[in-house]
């Protein structure tokens, strides 16, 4: 009796570090959404997003940044700016994923990762 005792706190421990990690950190299959970023936080997080494919990816040399436009899962249409090598192949992906923060009139990308 005492050995199931001892078993039982462990075994609890266990589940719900399991529970904690299914919810919260467990990658989510599906597009982000830009709603859940604050405008006033600069810690970068990630997003899954789909590129807007009629508005072309564009490279600004005076501020060294490529600036391409990236939709959520609710629809909205937010404009990225992103560093000036993208990875190869991002013109037909599907998805990507941004580790960025949101300003209030774009999305600043640290790096963006082909889905």
């Amino acid at each position: 009796m005492k050995s199931l005792q001892k078993l039982i706190l462990p075994a609890l421990v266990l589940i719900i570090a399991a529970i904690i990690y299914i919810v919260y950190f467990s990658p989510k299959a599906g597009l982000g959404a830009f709603s859940d970023f604050d405008t006033n936080n600069n810690a970068n997080k990630d997003i899954r997003v789909s590129i807007v494919q009629e508005r072309s990816i564009r490279q600004d040399q005076q501020s060294g940044a490529s600036i391409f436009y990236a939709r959520d899962k609710n629809g909205q249409v937010v404009m990225v700016q992103a560093p000036l090598m993208l990875p190869n192949g991002i013109e037909d992906a599907e998805s990507v994923i941004l580790r960025g923060h949101l300003h209030k009139e774009y999305f600043h990308a640290a790096e963006v990762i082909l889905d």
